[in-house]
């Protein structure tokens, strides 16, 4: 019965430690999601700085301006590369969390087995001593019959 106690106890752990794993999981998919977010904001932006910079297409532009444009440009671009990185950063680190998650979820459901199958042994084996001081009984009673006849 103290290794069942055990166990529970190990249950216990094993349990806050899939709580705690599918809270980094929460943690991890809202952070790539913001990280996405950003990088939609950038993207936006950037298409319509460059449709607003098309319908000034027509007109006269001094090379210092469209310099600038271009540079503008460049660095947004460069923005918006490093935040994919950032992205995929975030995509690795919630694919981590998730096989985290399932080893936790894993390891959790192999204890629960394990205290269900201890407890089956040890309803067994208390079945299988009740059972046999009723047949002692019995036996006792049988040979108290016989004898006082």
């Amino acid at each position: 019965m103290s290794s069942l106690n055990a166990l529970s106890v190990a249950v216990e752990v094993a349990s806050r430690k899939r709580d705690d794993a599918r809270k980094v999981l929460q943690d991890t998919l809202a952070a790539e999601q913001a990280a996405r977010a950003q990088l939609n904001q950038l993207e936006d932006y950037a298409r319509e700085t460059e449709s607003r910079w098309g319908m000034k297409a027509d007109t006269a532009m001094q090379p210092e301006v469209m310099y600038h444009h271009y540079q503008f440009m460049n660095r947004l671009g460069h923005a918006a590369s490093i935040q994919n990185g950032v992205v995929g950063d975030q995509s690795a680190r919630v694919q981590a969390a998730q096989r985290a998650l399932l080893d936790a979820e894993l390891r959790l459901a192999s204890l629960r087995k394990v205290v269900e199958k201890r407890r089956n042994d040890f309803a067994l084996q208390q079945q299988r001593r009740d059972q046999k001081q009723t047949d002692e009984r019995a036996a006792l009673q049988y040979r108290n019959a016989g004898q006082e006849n």
